[in-house]
């Protein structure tokens, strides 16, 4: 009877269990809490920490690969989404039903705006270098700059997969605290004349320029940047449905049933690859600081471009607009928003936030292909 309790007491994961997992356990709990008691990032968050928990609990084998005589574990399969590209570009598909390009185009300045933002990633990039990152690795850091959840865990599953789950981890993190990250930088790099700036409103777009939009980018991008193709092609695929008009009900779809369930698949796919041994590491501590300097830079170098299309257009943009060009749509126009009423009441900012916003889209993809053209 004592030999059957001790067979049943080794079967169990309890003494089975090491230090390092109970840690990432505990970490998944702590998201977890943050998620859905302080709402950061709570939709891709929940299943990036659960997926975590999973993939650490002892014994339980999710993320084991197939054998000759096993099949491998649930997540495993899962995860192979994320290891062979399919579920970012799919993510994109669906952000592109989900997206008004309108205010890029009525005012296409604003894409400077986006591209200036994205200074961020090179900078952590170099700095990643400068750490004895390989560069492989160095890029997959970099593009936690750009503020883009998707395009970070595409670069990364391509050039750096070892250190995807803190990737992602630090860049849904810090595109969670946008509205306490930004609003210091915003504040310290312009002065209270130019956040005053009351800027008028904006042309209205064509239903024709709509349409065409994303056909002339997809075009000129995947001419010119092939490796971006994947990204840019399914984003300007999800906005055509969009505005064709023609198929409400595939918008539709994209735009919030698939949406939703790319996003838990990849959450959880993207946790159940954080083993303990990869975010208990020194590079760890790397990712974590290189991301938090890539977002700081890239809202500064927008923020400064902002300051510099202020001069250039005597008083009419105002720079705080520049700070939405890290993507982390549409939350980072909103902060844009937010401190433009706290300098005039009378200032709405929202839409022209939106233009470098989208862009910024586009420019992360755009850098991502870059990248990847370079070091895939």
């Amino acid at each position: 009877m004592f030999e059957a309790i001790n067979e049943l007491i080794a079967s169990t994961g309890l003494l089975s269990i090491t230090i390092q997992e109970i840690i990432v356990i505990t970490l998944s709990l702590v998201l977890i809490y943050l998620a859905v008691a302080k709402n950061y990032e709570p939709y891709l968050l929940i299943p990036i920490a659960f997926g975590m928990l999973l993939a650490n609990l002892p014994l339980a084998g999710l993320m084991n690969p197939p054998t000759a005589t096993e099949n491998g574990g649930l997540l495993y399969y899962m995860y192979q989404g994320v290891s062979l590209g399919i579920f970012p570009p799919l993510i994109f598909l669906c952000l592109g039903a989900a997206t008004d390009f309108g205010p890029l185009i009525a005012n296409p300045k604003t894409l400077l705006l986006g591209g200036a933002a994205q200074f961020g990633i090179f900078a952590a990039f170099f700095g990643a270098l400068a750490l004895g990152m390989t560069p492989n690795e160095s890029a997959a850091v970099g593009i936690i700059g750009g503020a883009d959840g998707p395009t970070a865990i595409y670069l990364s599953s391509k050039l750096a997969e070892h250190i995807l789950p803190t990737i992602a981890i630090a860049a849904y993190s810090y595109m969670a605290l946008v509205p306490i990250i930004q609003p210091p930088i915003m504040r310290a790099l312009t002065t209270k004349e130019e956040r005053e700036t009351v800027m008028t409103q904006t042309r209205p777009v064509s239903k024709k320029e709509k349409i065409i939009f994303p056909i002339v980018v997809t075009l000129f991008v995947s001419l010119l940047i092939p490796s971006a193709t994947s990204l840019i092609g399914m984003l300007m695929l999800g906005n055509l449905i969009r505005e064709s008009g023609v198929v409400p009900l595939l918008a539709n779809t994209l735009e919030n049933s698939m949406m939703y369930i790319v996003t838990i698949l990849l959450g959880v796919s993207v946790g159940a690859s954080a083993d303990a041994a990869t975010l208990l590491s020194l590079d760890t501590i790397k990712i974590v600081f290189l991301g938090l300097l890539a977002f700081m830079v890239g809202t500064a170098s927008g923020v400064l471009m902002g300051k510099l299309m202020y001069k250039l257009t005597g008083g009419k943009i105002n720079p705080l607009i520049g700070s939405a060009g890290v993507s982390a749509v549409p939350m980072a126009a909103r902060v844009s928003q937010v401190e433009g009423i706290k300098a005039n009441p009378d200032n709405y900012l929202l839409m022209h936030a939106m233009g470098p916003n989208v862009a910024g889209v586009i420019g992360s993809a755009i850098a991502a292909g870059i990248l990847l053209s370079f070091f895939g």
